[in-house]
Parts: C-alpha cells; structure tokens; sequence
C-alpha cells in the first residue's frame, strides 16, 4: 500500500522533514548527529528548499547547526577559558588585542556570514582607516586565527576564513616588514667610542658595550644577576629573561621573570675580555656612586644593571637612551667632519644590537654550531637565516677584492 506523501495548499508534494504552516509558511525540520532537533523557516516552499541545500552542506561536513546566533566573541570566550600553555605576558597580550581592535566592532560578526572576504577587509580597515601598523595586525591576526581555529575544531566552521589573510594582505600592499640592520664595523666602532668617552652618555657604556658583545637579548640582560657571571671563570650564565609588560586585565604595568621559551635558551656564554671589563665598570661605578639593587621581581634579586633609584632597567628605558646618543652621536660627528659619506650612526634598537654581534661572527667565520649555542636559538634554521643575511654584504665585498687582486697580478706582469 503506498504511503501518502505530504502536500502543500498548491498541492505540491512536500519532502521529509518540510511542513506547511497554517499561516502558508513552511518549515524545515531535522536531527543532527548528537540528535538535537533543529529547525528552519521561509515565507515560500522555494526559499526553503534553498536554506536546505546550505543545511545539508553543513550536515556532510560535520558543521553544527546551533551556529546561527554564535559570534566571534563568543568563540573568544570559550578560547580564553580553554587556551594554556602560553606564558602569563604572552596570554595577556594576546587578550588585550583582541580587546582592543577586535571585540568592539569585528568581534560581533556572526559565524554563520562570517567569509574571507570578511577577515581580509577588517584588516584593509585597520591598516587604512585606523592606521595600525603591520606588527600590531601581526599579531592581531595570531590571536584571531586561533580563535577561529576553534571554530573549525569544534565545527561551527568548515574552515577558518583568516587562513592567510595577513600573507595576503601583506603581499597586496608590500606590507613585509623590514629587517633589522646589524651595524657596520665603522658604525659599531663610532657608537662604541662615542659612548666610552667621559661624558653624559658613559653611564651607558657597561650595558650598551654588554649587548654588543654577547648577543644577549634585552629581557636577558636586563635580568641578569650577579649571582649569573663568574669574573673568575669568566662565563655568563643565561637562565631566566627580565619582562616588562602591561597587565592589561588589572590596568598596570610590571615586572615578571620568565624562563627562556625553549630550552636552548638557557646557556653558558663566554666573557669577552670587553665584556669582562663593562661588568667592572658597572660594578665600581655603582660603588662609588653608592647605588645598590632594590629590586626584588618574583624572589629574584640583586640584579646587575639598575637605574638611579635601584630598579631594574628596562627595554624602553634603553630604547629612549640609544635614541638620544645616536642624535648626539650624528650631530658631533657632522660638527667635525663635513664629508658627504661621514660615517654616522643609523637609526637602530636595542636587539640591532644583537644582531651586530651575530654580524661579527659570521664575518670572523665563528663555526654555526658554536653560532647557534652561543645565541640561543632553538634551531639552526633561525641561524642559518641570520648567517645568510649577514654575510650578504661580506660575499659581496670578498669577490671585489678577489677581483682587485687579479688585477694587480695582471698590472705587475704586464708592466703596467
């Protein structure tokens, strides 16, 4: 006996699951897989049909249907609640940028509209309407794909729409950033001697004279302890790194130590002779000046390089002073030496300074195992990408006297 299928007013036959309403409208209805009842309507039998076709393609790739309501900050929320593993500074960053530039506006687009289109454009808009640089959309861009991320995880998405919109966008408006310039031996050799001079900026000269001739990162130097170098040994000890960060939550700034992110980072480094002499000089120069350290950040202590209240130093402290001495620096030298190509100071930061000291050795031919060790870098790749950049300039400089070489021996043979 055959079944009597179900009609609509127009004596349309009507398909599993779909329902004229007694108002004419029509309705759709269905089970998904954990066999929550779900629902939809139109105002016709065509309009209906068309949602069912997005709803079974959400059905065959496993995307929820109670996504309709759901937003950005929703999915935010249950990130925050289930992300670990990130460093108390890193996590807190990562909050307050999604805060800041995403929760207010973008933050309550719905998933179910949500397309690439949506993502490249928001980020067009931060670039160009509220002129946020390329690193803040950098790492904007590394806190919302995360978040969409878990979208696609616990399938609300079928895929995550950011997938390289920030490449995109980059590549669209030349957006890469620039790499950080090591100093040349002459511009090195001028920042050092300007600084080594007795003056306003020879309170500089210990840690500056550090940076250059360590490799160290700012956060590791800053930390660093007297209890960390043995003058006698002469060995630096590198275990923990000196943060300086904005607690957004709790609407202030502080101090935290933290644990070098991989384990490479923990490390012996060797003490220059130079070196050996700035931490001398530190160390009497706060001896006469009767400075001791008063610092205390998350039970460590007695840390070497302090301010003239006894606090701890800090990367923006630093950055301020390099900005000042390469002014000064530039405008004594112009004084003197009115030459077009006078060699002064470019404009540089605190980790220029690291990469000089990677500059140096791979221009003494330092082995890149020994290279990588010494730095702190968790794999060779990273090295290899510095060792590459830095000795761009020395092939370069190499095959020009290669050349001129050649040359002489030919003049000399020649007569000429």
């Amino acid at each position: 006996m055959a079944v009597e299928r179900r009609k609509d007013n127009k004596n349309r036959v009507l398909k599993e699951g779909e329902y004229q309403r007694t108002s004419g409208t029509y309705e759709f209805k269905w089970r998904d897989k954990r066999g929550k009842r779900h629902s939809i309507s139109a105002p016709s039998l065509e309009e209906l049909r068309e949602k069912e076709i997005d709803v079974l393609r959400d059905v065959l790739d496993g995307v929820r249907a109670d996504k309709n309501n759901l937003t950005i900050n929703d999915l935010y929320n249950s990130w925050v609640q289930l992300k670990r593993g990130l460093k108390d500074n890193t996590f807190s960053n990562y909050k307050y940028m999604y805060r800041q530039f995403v929760e207010p506006d973008f933050g309550k687009s719905k998933l179910v509209d949500l397309k690439r289109t949506d993502v490249r454009g928001f980020y067009n808009y931060l670039a160009e309407e509220r002129h946020v640089k390329v690193n803040t959309i950098d790492n904007i861009h590394t806190v919302l794909h995360q978040v969409l991320e878990l979208g696609v995880e616990d399938e609300y998405l079928r895929y995550n729409p950011s997938d390289n919109a920030l490449r995109e966008l980059k590549k669209a408006r030349n957006f890469d950033t620039e790499k950080r310039k090591a100093l040349t031996v002459p511009e090195q050799e001028l920042f050092e001697a300007f600084l080594e001079k007795q003056g306003q900026y020879h309170r500089w000269y210990p840690i500056f004279v550090v940076m250059l001739w360590t490799g160290m990162r700012v956060g590791e130097i800053t930390g660093l302890r007297w209890c960390d170098i043995d003058l006698e040994d002469e060995t630096i000890s590198v275990n923990h790194t000196l943060l300086y960060y904005d607690k957004r939550d709790e609407e202030r700034c502080t101090f935290s130590i933290n644990t070098p992110k991989t384990k490479s980072g923990e490390r012996m480094i060797p003490m220059l002779p130079k070196v050996k002499e700035a931490f001398l000089m530190e160390k009497e120069y706060q001896k006469e000046c009767g400075l001791k350290s008063k610092a205390v950040v998350d039970g460590f202590r007695d840390f070497i390089f302090i301010n003239r209240f006894g606090n701890v130093q800090h990367q923006g402290t630093l950055n301020k002073a390099l900005r000042r001495i390469i002014r000064d620096c530039n405008f004594e030298v112009l004084d003197k030496d009115h030459r077009e190509d006078a060699v002064i100071l470019p404009k540089f930061s605190n980790h220029s300074l690291r990469h000089t000291f990677t500059t140096r050795m791979c221009e003494a031919g330092v082995n890149i195992k020994a290279m990588q060790e010494i730095l702190g870098h968790a794999d060779a790749e990273t090295t290899m990408d510095i060792y590459a950049e830095a000795t761009k300039d020395l092939k370069k400089s190499e095959l020009i006297n290669f050349d001129e070489y050649f040359n002489r021996q030919k003049k000399s043979k020649t007569g000429n």
